[in-house]
């Protein structure tokens, strides 16, 4: 898998937990709220919390590796040069494939960006043992119009349960 550093040595590098690793390329002050534009590295297995945006649309392009999404009532696998929209309000997760995965992530107008710069740790102040600061993390999410709508391993088809649909 390509490693992360070898991108581009622009904005600056997060984690979030152990499960992303991001660099932000493009902020929300460089395009006047437009877009941010970042990129993703997932490890082998890792998977996102069940989730949704309220207030931003997220574009996936898969550089290497592959991921299996659930958006919405589709579920299907990305590998390298893949590109997907998700949509305002979609319910989705991310599944990291057997070689993890890296993706170019879009969202607009700008959301992700933000939300990896005032949630995450940077490289530079991790370890090994760096965990997310979940409180921190569902604070800031939910300010950026993000819901948390389950933990990694939920699935869209929960929520619909849950709803009674």
């Amino acid at each position: 898998m390509t490693d992360l550093s070898a991108a581009t040595d622009h904005v600056a590098d997060y984690m979030l937990g152990q499960e992303l690793r991001v660099r932000v390329l493009t902020t929300a002050e460089e395009t006047n709220g437009q877009l941010d534009l970042v990129d993703v590295l997932m490890p082998i297995g890792a998977m996102t919390p069940l989730h949704l945006h309220t207030q931003y649309e997220e574009r996936l392009w898969v550089v290497s590796g592959s991921f299996h999404l659930w958006a919405g009532n589709e579920e299907l696998t990305l590998r390298s040069g893949d590109f997907y929209t998700i949509g305002l309000n979609v319910p989705h997760t991310i599944h990291a494939g057997p070689d993890g995965g890296r993706s170019l992530t879009l969202s607009s107008p700008a959301g992700f960006g933000k939300l990896v710069a005032q949630a995450a740790t940077r490289v530079d102040l991790a370890s090994p043992d760096t965990e997310l600061d979940e409180e921190l993390f569902i604070a800031v999410a939910a300010e950026l119009g993000d819901v948390l709508l389950g933990p990694p391993g939920a699935l869209p088809a929960d929520v619909d349960q849950a709803e009674g649909r």
